[in-house]
Protein backbone atom coordinates (compact mmCIF):
# COMPACT_ATOMS: atom_id res chain seq x y z
CA UNK A 1 0.00 0.00 0.00
CA UNK A 2 1.15 3.15 -1.12
CA UNK A 3 0.43 5.99 1.58
CA UNK A 4 1.31 9.57 1.39
CA UNK A 5 1.12 12.54 4.32
CA UNK A 6 0.35 15.92 3.58
CA UNK A 7 2.48 18.10 5.88
CA UNK A 8 1.22 21.48 5.65
CA UNK A 9 1.51 25.14 7.69
CA UNK A 10 -2.28 25.65 8.59
CA UNK A 11 -3.12 29.36 9.66
CA UNK A 12 -6.65 30.83 10.75
CA UNK A 13 -8.11 30.97 7.42
CA UNK A 14 -10.22 28.24 6.42
CA UNK A 15 -10.24 28.88 2.67
CA UNK A 16 -6.64 29.09 2.46
CA UNK A 17 -5.96 26.20 4.36
CA UNK A 18 -8.40 23.90 2.40
CA UNK A 19 -7.20 25.10 -1.06
CA UNK A 20 -3.55 24.06 0.32
CA UNK A 21 -4.33 21.51 1.11
CA UNK A 22 -6.02 20.00 -1.86
CA UNK A 23 -3.26 21.36 -3.78
CA UNK A 24 -0.80 19.37 -2.34
CA UNK A 25 -2.74 16.01 -1.91
CA UNK A 26 -3.50 16.56 -6.18
CA UNK A 27 0.64 17.33 -6.12
CA UNK A 28 0.62 13.86 -3.82
CA UNK A 29 -1.57 12.20 -6.47
CA UNK A 30 0.16 13.55 -9.45
CA UNK A 31 4.02 11.80 -8.14
CA UNK A 32 3.08 9.08 -5.89
CA UNK A 33 -0.27 7.62 -6.98
CA UNK A 34 -0.97 6.95 -3.39
CA UNK A 35 -3.59 4.54 -2.28
CA UNK A 36 -4.26 6.50 1.24
CA UNK A 37 -3.71 10.23 1.46
CA UNK A 38 -3.28 11.72 5.37
CA UNK A 39 -4.01 15.49 6.21
CA UNK A 40 -2.49 16.63 9.82
CA UNK A 41 -4.03 17.80 12.85
CA UNK A 42 -6.30 21.14 12.71
CA UNK A 43 -5.67 20.99 8.75
CA UNK A 44 -8.69 23.03 8.17
CA UNK A 45 -7.94 25.95 11.18
CA UNK A 46 -5.03 26.24 13.14
CA UNK A 47 -4.63 29.25 15.97
CA UNK A 48 -6.72 32.20 16.90
CA UNK A 49 -8.94 31.82 20.23
CA UNK A 50 -11.14 29.95 22.14
CA UNK A 51 -14.09 32.22 20.42
CA UNK A 52 -12.54 31.88 17.31
CA UNK A 53 -12.32 28.36 17.31
CA UNK A 54 -15.32 28.06 18.65
CA UNK A 55 -16.69 30.01 15.51
CA UNK A 56 -14.49 28.09 13.08
CA UNK A 57 -15.98 24.74 13.85
CA UNK A 58 -18.02 23.22 11.24
CA UNK A 59 -20.44 20.36 10.37
CA UNK A 60 -19.40 16.97 10.63
CA UNK A 61 -21.06 15.85 7.90
CA UNK A 62 -21.93 18.59 5.95
CA UNK A 63 -19.22 21.45 6.45
CA UNK A 64 -16.50 22.44 3.89
CA UNK A 65 -13.41 20.64 4.97
CA UNK A 66 -15.55 17.51 5.32
CA UNK A 67 -16.89 17.96 1.89
CA UNK A 68 -13.58 18.90 0.43
CA UNK A 69 -11.69 15.82 1.46
CA UNK A 70 -14.89 13.93 0.65
CA UNK A 71 -14.29 15.11 -3.01
CA UNK A 72 -11.24 14.54 -3.12
CA UNK A 73 -11.14 11.22 -2.08
CA UNK A 74 -13.99 10.24 -4.40
CA UNK A 75 -12.73 12.15 -7.77
CA UNK A 76 -9.57 10.75 -7.58
CA UNK A 77 -10.61 7.31 -6.03
CA UNK A 78 -8.15 7.21 -2.89
CA UNK A 79 -9.01 6.69 0.65
CA UNK A 80 -8.60 10.22 2.65
CA UNK A 81 -7.87 10.18 6.38
CA UNK A 82 -8.61 13.85 6.99
CA UNK A 83 -6.14 14.54 9.65
CA UNK A 84 -8.34 16.40 12.16
CA UNK A 85 -10.96 18.92 11.43
CA UNK A 86 -12.54 21.12 13.76
CA UNK A 87 -16.64 19.52 14.61
CA UNK A 88 -19.07 21.95 15.83
CA UNK A 89 -21.03 20.42 18.54
CA UNK A 90 -24.23 21.93 18.45
CA UNK A 91 -26.12 23.39 21.53
CA UNK A 92 -22.36 23.51 23.33
CA UNK A 93 -19.50 25.65 24.28
CA UNK A 94 -16.97 22.93 22.94
CA UNK A 95 -16.08 21.26 19.92
CA UNK A 96 -14.25 18.09 19.07
CA UNK A 97 -11.04 17.37 17.33
CA UNK A 98 -12.21 15.27 15.03
CA UNK A 99 -10.49 12.64 11.80
CA UNK A 100 -12.81 11.66 9.41
CA UNK A 101 -12.03 8.59 7.00
CA UNK A 102 -13.16 8.16 3.36
CA UNK A 103 -12.77 4.99 1.18
CA UNK A 104 -12.57 5.33 -2.48
CA UNK A 105 -15.79 6.06 -3.15
CA UNK A 106 -16.05 9.43 -1.07
CA UNK A 107 -18.06 7.54 2.24
CA UNK A 108 -17.85 7.48 5.38
CA UNK A 109 -16.09 4.93 7.15
CA UNK A 110 -14.53 5.80 10.28
CA UNK A 111 -14.80 8.95 12.39
CA UNK A 112 -12.77 9.57 15.93
CA UNK A 113 -12.64 12.03 17.90
CA UNK A 114 -9.59 12.89 20.06
CA UNK A 115 -9.43 11.70 23.38
CA UNK A 116 -6.16 13.50 25.52
CA UNK A 117 -6.32 16.71 25.61
CA UNK A 118 -3.38 18.87 25.46
CA UNK A 119 -3.60 20.99 28.85
CA UNK A 120 0.37 21.63 29.18
CA UNK A 121 2.79 24.06 30.66
CA UNK A 122 5.41 24.49 27.59
CA UNK A 123 9.65 24.67 28.61
CA UNK A 124 9.00 28.17 27.82
CA UNK A 125 6.17 28.70 30.13
CA UNK A 126 3.59 28.69 27.54
CA UNK A 127 0.31 27.67 28.74
CA UNK A 128 -2.03 25.40 26.44
CA UNK A 129 -5.32 24.34 27.61
CA UNK A 130 -7.32 22.68 24.39
CA UNK A 131 -9.95 21.06 26.98
CA UNK A 132 -11.01 24.88 27.36
CA UNK A 133 -12.26 24.78 23.48
CA UNK A 134 -12.55 20.79 22.91
CA UNK A 135 -14.84 18.45 24.19
CA UNK A 136 -12.80 14.93 24.56
CA UNK A 137 -13.42 11.83 22.85
CA UNK A 138 -14.06 8.76 24.19
CA UNK A 139 -14.29 5.42 21.64
CA UNK A 140 -11.11 3.66 20.52
CA UNK A 141 -11.82 3.56 16.57
CA UNK A 142 -10.22 1.06 13.77
CA UNK A 143 -11.38 0.87 10.61
CA UNK A 144 -10.22 -1.54 7.67
CA UNK A 145 -8.60 -0.66 5.01
CA UNK A 146 -8.24 -3.26 1.77
CA UNK A 147 -7.20 -6.21 4.37
CA UNK A 148 -5.22 -3.49 6.78
CA UNK A 149 -6.60 -3.04 10.18
CA UNK A 150 -6.02 0.56 10.58
CA UNK A 151 -6.08 2.58 14.00
CA UNK A 152 -6.71 6.33 14.72
CA UNK A 153 -4.52 8.45 17.16
CA UNK A 154 -4.70 12.40 17.69
CA UNK A 155 -1.12 14.46 18.11
CA UNK A 156 -1.40 14.09 22.32
CA UNK A 157 -2.52 11.12 22.64
CA UNK A 158 0.92 9.85 21.11
CA UNK A 159 1.97 9.79 25.03
CA UNK A 160 -0.47 7.41 25.99
CA UNK A 161 1.13 4.38 25.58
CA UNK A 162 -2.09 2.40 26.50
CA UNK A 163 -4.44 3.95 23.86
CA UNK A 164 -2.15 2.12 21.20
CA UNK A 165 -1.64 -0.72 23.04
CA UNK A 166 -5.29 -1.07 23.06
CA UNK A 167 -5.11 -0.78 19.65
CA UNK A 168 -2.95 -3.12 19.13
CA UNK A 169 -4.63 -6.02 20.85
CA UNK A 170 -7.96 -5.01 18.58
CA UNK A 171 -5.97 -5.89 15.48
CA UNK A 172 -4.17 -2.61 14.40
CA UNK A 173 -1.41 -3.38 12.15
CA UNK A 174 -1.13 0.67 10.88
CA UNK A 175 -1.75 3.39 12.79
CA UNK A 176 -2.34 6.73 11.58
CA UNK A 177 -1.62 9.90 13.47
CA UNK A 178 -2.25 13.05 12.91
CA UNK A 179 -0.47 15.86 14.67
CA UNK A 180 0.37 19.51 15.58
CA UNK A 181 3.48 19.25 17.72
CA UNK A 182 5.16 22.26 19.33
CA UNK A 183 8.83 22.86 18.64
CA UNK A 184 9.70 22.75 21.79
CA UNK A 185 8.61 19.42 22.49
CA UNK A 186 9.12 18.17 19.20
CA UNK A 187 12.63 18.33 18.86
CA UNK A 188 13.11 16.54 21.93
CA UNK A 189 9.95 13.74 22.28
CA UNK A 190 8.45 13.47 18.32
CA UNK A 191 10.71 10.88 16.90
CA UNK A 192 11.41 9.06 19.96
CA UNK A 193 7.53 8.57 20.80
CA UNK A 194 6.62 7.53 17.01
CA UNK A 195 9.04 5.20 16.87
CA UNK A 196 8.02 3.84 20.95
CA UNK A 197 4.74 3.50 19.45
CA UNK A 198 5.65 1.63 16.25
CA UNK A 199 7.43 -0.81 18.10
CA UNK A 200 5.44 -1.30 21.51
CA UNK A 201 2.57 -2.12 18.27
CA UNK A 202 5.11 -3.58 15.79
CA UNK A 203 2.71 -1.15 13.66
CA UNK A 204 3.33 0.73 10.83
CA UNK A 205 3.11 4.49 12.40
CA UNK A 206 2.24 6.97 9.67
CA UNK A 207 2.74 10.99 11.78
CA UNK A 208 1.29 13.37 9.62
CA UNK A 209 2.25 17.00 11.43
CA UNK A 210 1.81 20.56 10.88
CA UNK A 211 4.74 22.46 10.34
CA UNK A 212 5.88 26.32 11.06
CA UNK A 213 3.93 29.12 12.60
CA UNK A 214 0.26 29.71 13.54
CA UNK A 215 -1.65 32.83 15.41
CA UNK A 216 -1.40 31.64 18.71
CA UNK A 217 -4.65 33.42 21.15
CA UNK A 218 -2.67 36.19 21.95
CA UNK A 219 -2.37 37.22 18.76
CA UNK A 220 1.71 36.01 18.91
CA UNK A 221 2.89 33.17 16.62
CA UNK A 222 3.11 29.89 17.70
CA UNK A 223 5.36 27.22 16.07
CA UNK A 224 5.16 23.52 15.29
CA UNK A 225 7.64 21.37 15.08
CA UNK A 226 6.51 19.40 11.19
CA UNK A 227 8.91 16.05 11.04
CA UNK A 228 6.10 13.61 9.53
CA UNK A 229 7.29 10.43 9.55
CA UNK A 230 6.47 6.70 8.54
CA UNK A 231 8.17 4.56 11.39
CA UNK A 232 7.73 0.57 10.35
CA UNK A 233 7.49 -2.02 12.54
CA UNK A 234 10.85 -2.53 14.11
CA UNK A 235 10.66 0.75 14.70
CA UNK A 236 12.61 2.36 11.76
CA UNK A 237 11.86 5.53 10.46
CA UNK A 238 11.48 4.36 6.58
CA UNK A 239 10.54 8.20 5.45
CA UNK A 240 10.87 11.53 7.30
CA UNK A 241 10.26 15.11 5.68
CA UNK A 242 12.14 17.94 6.24
CA UNK A 243 10.96 21.69 6.98
CA UNK A 244 8.45 23.32 4.88
CA UNK A 245 5.37 21.93 3.70
CA UNK A 246 4.48 19.24 1.24
CA UNK A 247 3.86 15.32 0.54
CA UNK A 248 6.07 12.80 2.36
CA UNK A 249 5.49 9.18 0.62
CA UNK A 250 5.60 6.14 1.57
CA UNK A 251 5.24 2.23 0.98
CA UNK A 252 3.40 -0.10 3.79
CA UNK A 253 4.21 -3.63 3.50
CA UNK A 254 2.63 -6.17 5.54
CA UNK A 255 4.96 -8.85 4.73
CA UNK A 256 7.03 -6.51 7.27
CA UNK A 257 4.47 -6.58 9.45
CA UNK A 258 4.04 -10.70 9.74
CA UNK A 259 7.79 -10.64 9.95
CA UNK A 260 8.48 -8.19 13.12
CA UNK A 261 5.39 -9.99 14.94
CA UNK A 262 6.48 -13.59 13.81
CA UNK A 263 10.23 -12.65 15.27
CA UNK A 264 8.49 -11.10 18.68
CA UNK A 265 5.16 -12.19 18.85
CA UNK A 266 4.16 -9.47 21.56
CA UNK A 267 0.66 -9.82 21.37
CA UNK A 268 0.64 -13.11 22.56
CA UNK A 269 2.83 -11.99 24.85
CA UNK A 270 0.92 -9.70 26.70
CA UNK A 271 0.20 -10.80 30.74
CA UNK A 272 -1.19 -7.57 31.98
CA UNK A 273 -5.02 -6.80 31.42
CA UNK A 274 -6.75 -4.60 28.89
CA UNK A 275 -7.77 -1.08 31.19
Amino acid sequence: MRVSLIQMNSVSDRAKNLADAKALMQRAIESDRPDLLVLPEHFDWSGGTTADKLAAADRVPGGEAYGMAQEMARRHEVWVHAGSMLERIESEGRIYNTSVVFDRTGREIARYRKIHMFDITGPDGTVYQESATVRPGRDIVLYDLEGLRVGCAICYDLRFAELFVALARRGAEVIVLPASFTLQTGKDHWEALCRARAIETQCYLLACAQWGSFPGPDGRPRQTYGHSLVADPWGHVIAKASDGVGPLSATVDPAQIRRVRGLIPMNEHRRLPAA
